[in-house]
């Protein structure tokens, strides 16, 4: 009975890994492609039709570039965990910032 239940613990370690990783980034990015188009106002056409610029909001250009920037640590993130992984070191996260160790 022991065995269902490490089973059903790696299972949920790794749904949860994957919606983190796997459908959490894109998620982040769709938000920051948001917060982008939000914070640049949305143009109208008055009654000659012309476009007119909306109000910018400068809070909605600043979560997007946070955001892009929290999708871009991920990738790297990623990224060096694959290379060093390769060259025989693995990431350590018992500090502030991850740094890599020998095998």
């Amino acid at each position: 009975m022991h065995n269902l239940g490490f089973a059903l613990d790696g299972a949920w370690r790794v749904l949860l890994a994957g919606l983190v990783l796997g459908a959490g980034l894109p998620v982040l990015f769709a938000l920051g492609i948001r917060s982008l188009a939000w914070g640049a106002g949305e143009a109208t056409v008055n009654q000659s039709g012309v476009s007119v610029p909306g109000t910018k909001r400068p809070v909605g250009t600043v979560i997007g570039y946070a955001l892009f920037a929290i999708v871009v640590l991920g990738v790297l993130l990623g990224l060096t965990f694959i290379v060093a992984t390769g060259f025989g070191y693995k990431l350590d996260f018992s500090g502030v910032l991850p740094t890599l160790v020998q095998k």
